[in-house]
């Protein structure tokens, strides 16, 4: 079969390999649609150590069940089914907290098991064992299931943060990540929700999501004022980082309202991990901050739920398909602002 395979910084030939063979207790998924993240861009640019070459990308997935090995498993086959990606092996602080997602002991589809930019996957044992397969029950098409894992992450953050009725909320990025997080508020209640960007681009696509304003991110910090001239001068609520960018951290602890709460959703280049933050500004203005990483299985779950109910707008998500042969083209679509999610098919 064909596959992306990842060889090292910006080479991820599409080459023949050996179809999968179960072991036991495992499960074969044919893939329909990979979305392509922005950690795939992140990981083709600059590369990830926890990445270990040759490995088969892509975990934000729906594919159907065409063979089992696992007589207990919780799907047949033919069942249309997405993923919960991460995989325990042991128990830890963490899994007995709920939050997995920070397990010493976990691993995940796509870093340290082959993913889904092929047209067959093999689901290890022990994630068919934990039930992180879940069975797609509506007519909703496969590109729009396969978002259930990057809105899974974002719906950690928004446990966190709580928002509801009372909230105005402004989201600083304008990426598909940025645009989950603000369909996300106006669903949870908020009164008002921007978006920020630097790129016009993905601010012109922002402006057909259901959103107060698009706002340009400028050098002379005009951007501060027109939110607090939209917010009676207080400023939002709640803030969400979702950028790389490091000048954004203390943007939002600059522009949060007193007693608001930042997100700080994205992490930033392991290269430069460290940025100078105003921290007075979480003193004397009593800022909540907090930070997200993945997701834990209750946030798939409500992604999933969400995707289900048909209140979430995929099809303004995903902007782009491709052939998995033509997948290197994903990367300048998504960097430049003319995509927002690219989602692969292998089999076409």
């Amino acid at each position: 079969m064909n596959a992306a395979v990842y060889l090292g910084k910006e080479q991820l030939p599409v080459r023949n390999v050996p179809e999968p063979v179960l072991n036991a207790g495992e499960v074969l998924l044919e893939i329909d649609a990979c979305c392509v993240c922005g950690t795939d861009l992140r990981t083709y640019r600059h590369g990830d150590k926890k990445i270990i070459p040759p490995r088969i990308l892509g975990h934000e997935f729906c594919g159907r069940v065409v063979e089992t090995s696992a007589p207990g498993a919780k799907v047949k086959v033919g069942d249309r089914v997405v993923m919960y990606v991460v995989v325990f092996h042991g128990k830890d602080r963490y899994t007995e907290m709920g939050r997995g997602n920070l397990s010493h002991h976990r691993t995940t589809m796509s870093y340290h098991h082959d993913g889904a930019f092929a047209p067959l996957m093999k689901v290890p044992a022990a994630a068919v064992e934990q039930g992180t397969l879940f069975p797609v029950t509506s007519e909703i098409s496969s590109e729009h299931m396969s978002l259930a894992e990057p809105l899974g992450c974002c719906m950690n953050a928004h446990t966190r943060l709580g928002i509801g009725l009372q909230d105005t909320v402004a989201v600083l990025g304008a990426g598909p990540i940025g645009m989950m997080h603000a369909v996300l508020a106006r669903l949870q209640g908020a009164q008002q929700v921007f978006v920020l960007d630097v790129n016009e681009a993905r601010l012109e696509k922002a402006r057909g999501f259901d959103i107060d304003a698009a706002i340009a991110v400028r050098p002379d910090r005009g951007h501060h004022e027109e939110l607090r001239s939209l917010t009676d001068g207080e400023g939002p609520s709640v803030v969400i980082v979702a950028n790389s960018a490091a000048p954004a951290q203390n943007d939002a602890l600059e522009i949060v309202a007193k007693a608001g709460r930042v997100n700080f959703f994205a992490g930033l280049p392991k290269s430069a991990p460290e940025v100078p933050l105003n921290v007075n500004h979480i003193h004397y203005k009593e800022i909540e901050v907090s930070g997200s990483y993945s997701e834990k299985k209750s946030d798939f779950q409500a992604a999933y739920a969400l995707l289900h109910s048909g209140r979430f707008p995929a099809d303004k998500m995903i902007t782009h398909t491709l052939p998995l042969d033509r997948i290197e083209e994903a990367f300048p679509l998504m960097e430049s602002g003319e995509a927002l999610k690219v989602c692969i098919l292998p089999r076409s």
